[in-house]
């Protein structure tokens, strides 16, 4: 067992940009594609994922000092340490049962597959950590390590049908074919869906709002580096930075903005030959059948549309954390909420208009999740000693925690808290209706043409 143990932190240590190629380079293999052109496939995407996680380390590194003098600004301290998902994870690793949802996860995964109940194959084996926190919060809530482990199944499953559903709308998005993302944080999608049905019947949010089409109305100010010029510069002046701070901040945002795309082009290359040798392989062998691959969530970072509400909520993150009563954390490393854009994202079809304003909705809900977590995750920290540097007595936990919703209400729920119970279910009956939703609607690039073919239907009948 500790061998076995020994060797996946191996692995894991390699990284992402390591681990996951690997694993694309073994299923490019028996897929059967050239050794070549897979080994180049897989170098493409570890040179992507480095790429994408450098260019979202720059600015995170750029975005936060700011955050954290705006919150300095307001002279309010919280309790609560936030330590960002970089701490979760390297405490949930730490815990002594982690490594086993690796079996967990591909087991789960094979038995769908086999029983045609999805047609996703999620190779971001990196982010297991994810179903291990899940189930250790679980356990710690209700006391149960069963429960922790079929709660972490679930989340399996629900990965996987998300990646189904998702599947067409990232492809649209994206431009890469047969490739999906299998990330909890999707999961967002779940209660904005509400919110959105409520905006499809209201004509301001039905107009197109994405990054290409905002170019028609704002000019120049819908360019990327522009764009992220702009909102630079005035997260500097509310961070009291003064002309030459601001401006230095503008640039770095201006060309994080600017390099996500000619990043994310890498994945397609990447991906796209893998893509038609395994879609080969299962149409010989399972008649027909089709094989989506699952893959984290940096494939959409491209999108210009998640950057722009991520930093546009920094301030609504802020200022959320001083006034709502009861919260106990600060957001700092986990101020950029990627739950939020990239849900909104794949929700919308990238509505500029309709993810800022389930951004404001959706907000008060991660603070007090992370408030909710703070003496879970300090436990475990205290237990296992995994963050160092951390003083005697000092809460931590994770502003943006992926998925708050669904962990509280399933781990409240193996408790037998009855509120809770109901509230599961009504996220199950959600979850389903997102799962027709997003499987009914065009996608992105369409339903634009489908607005404009219905208001020429009108607009001849009344004529």
């Amino acid at each position: 067992m500790s061998v076995l143990k020994d060797i996946i932190n191996y692995i894991l240590g390699l990284g992402s940009a390591v681990f996951v190629p690997l694993i694309i380079l073994v299923f490019g293999l028996i897929a059967r594609m050239k050794f070549k052109k897979a080994f180049v496939s897989a170098l493409t995407l570890g040179i992507a994922f480095t790429g994408m996680s450098m260019l979202i380390g720059f600015l995170s590194d750029a975005v936060g000092p700011a955050s954290e003098a705006m919150a300095k600004n307001t002279g309010i301290r919280l309790p609560a340490l936030d330590l960002g998902w970089t701490g979760a994870a390297s405490i949930t690793w730490s815990w002594s049962y982690a490594f086993i949802f690796f079996g967990v996860t591909i087991g789960v995964n094979i038995l769908m597959l086999v029983l045609n109940f999805t047609k996703t194959l999620n190779v971001d084996m990196w982010n297991v950590w994810g179903k291990a926190l899940t189930a250790y919060l679980v356990y710690f809530i209700s006391g149960s390590l069963i429960a922790g482990f079929i709660v972490a199944a679930i989340q399996v499953v629900l990965e996987l049908k998300m990646g189904d559903m998702f599947q067409r709308h990232i492809q649209d998005l994206t431009g890469i074919p047969l490739v999906t993302v299998t990330h909890l944080m999707n999961i967002s999608a779940v209660l904005l869906l509400p919110f959105n049905m409520i905006m499809d019947k209201i004509p301001f949010f039905n107009k197109r709002a994405d990054a290409t089409s905002l170019k028609n109305k704002i000019g120049i100010f819908s360019e990327n580096s522009v764009m992220g010029f702009v909102i630079g510069l005035l997260l500097g002046f509310a961070a009291a930075y003064g002309v030459s701070g601001s401006l230095n901040l503008a640039v770095k945002v201006a060309t994080s903005l600017a390099l996500f795309p000619m990043i994310s082009k890498m994945f397609m290359q990447a991906l796209s030959p893998l893509a038609d040798a395994m879609s080969s392989m299962m149409k010989e062998k399972f008649k027909g059948r089709e094989v989506y691959i699952g893959l984290d969530w940096p494939i959409l970072a491209g999108r210009p549309e998640v950057w722009v509400t991520a930093i546009l909520m920094v301030p609504v993150f802020i200022g959320y954390a001083l006034i709502l009563p009861g919260n106990e954390v600060l957001p700092l490393a986990g101020i950029i909420n990627y739950s939020i854009a990239v849900g909104g994202l794949l929700l919308t079809g990238g509505n500029l208009y309709r993810m800022l304003a389930l951004g404001v909705i959706s907000m008060p809900l991660y603070l007090y999740s992370a408030t909710y977590f703070v003496p879970i995750l300090t436990g475990l920290a205290n237990k296992t000693g995994a963050v160092e540097g951390i003083k005697a007595g000092q809460k931590i936990t994770w502003s943006s925690i992926e998925g708050p919703e669904f962990r509280i209400l399933f781990a409240e729920s193996a408790r037998g808290n009855v509120l809770a119970i109901v509230g599961m279910i009504i996220f199950i009956g959600l979850f389903v209706l997102l799962y027709k939703y997003m499987m009914k609607i065009p996608v992105a690039s369409q339903r634009y043409n489908v607005e404009h073919q219905q208001k020429t239907k009108t607009a001849a009948v009344k004529g």
